[in-house]
């Protein structure tokens, strides 16, 4: 049991939102109700597009995501998780608020170690999926490879045809859909030498789960139950 309020910051998408409150459930080790994490959900789906703040002059989302940080403060959270990566890219706006921020890459590579570990020659090597912004502002590669990873990314025309059309269906809830073209970038990484594939955008793993992900070549890591992980183990430290 915990007293500890856990602040979930969400909306980007809702279904990724939706799909972290029940990963973060059936994740915690509970047996009734009263053993689960006490949880506020802020989720405001009209964050402007953070892809397009950052990379095309778009709407800044910075001062939606402090106005959300500031309400989870004034319900009483401890501490905040993020279901979005490239929300991420605002980090230092949000933990000005003085609310201690529970980063998402990190958590994805607790997971990554157990499938990838980077000193393994082997496992050193991964792939990396996520939204064009999140990858050019290298969210995932600076903080990897100085843990040891080494980080392949989709092409450019692989980005342009399959991933961010498949993130693009999943927001459209077209779910199944997303599945092929999702899919098919995991086997390109691995076939390009990645011994498992990060889903650093939490619209890739509703994509890959709508479909036969246990066929898949590689491993791949969930960043919604990586967050959903690092979540309990803050709630119950």
């Amino acid at each position: 049991m915990t007293d500890r309020i856990l602040g979930v910051l969400g909306g980007m998408g809702p279904l990724a939102s939706a799909q972290f409150m029940l990963r973060l459930t059936l994740l915690t080790p509970a047996a009734r109700d009263q053993e689960h994490i006490p949880t506020v959900l802020w989720s405001d789906p009209r964050v402007p597009d953070r892809t397009r703040g950052k990379l095309e002059g778009g709407e800044d989302p910075a001062p939606w995501l402090v106005r959300g940080v500031r309400g989870l403060k004034a319900a009483g959270a401890g501490a905040i998780a993020i279901p979005c990566n490239t929300a991420h890219g605002w980090l230092d706006d949000m933990a000005a608020e003085g609310l201690p921020i529970l980063h998402i890459v990190d958590a994805a590579a607790a997971e990554l170690r157990k499938v990838a570990p980077p000193r393994d020659k082997a496992g050193g090597t991964i792939g990396l999926m996520g939204t064009a912004a999140t990858l050019r502002m290298r969210l995932y590669q600076d903080r990897l490879e100085a843990q040891g990873w080494t980080c392949l990314t989709p092409s450019e025309t692989e980005m342009t045809t399959r991933v961010t059309p498949g993130i693009g269906l999943v927001k459209a809830n077209r779910v199944v859909e997303a599945y092929a073209p999702l899919a098919e970038v995991v086997g390109a990484l691995a076939a390009r030498g990645a011994r498992a594939v990060v889903l650093g955008c939490t619209e890739i793993p509703l994509g890959i789960l709508a479909g036969p992900h246990h066929t898949l070549p590689v491993p791949t890591i969930d960043t919604i139950d990586a967050l959903a992980l690092a979540s309990i183990a803050w709630a119950r430290s």
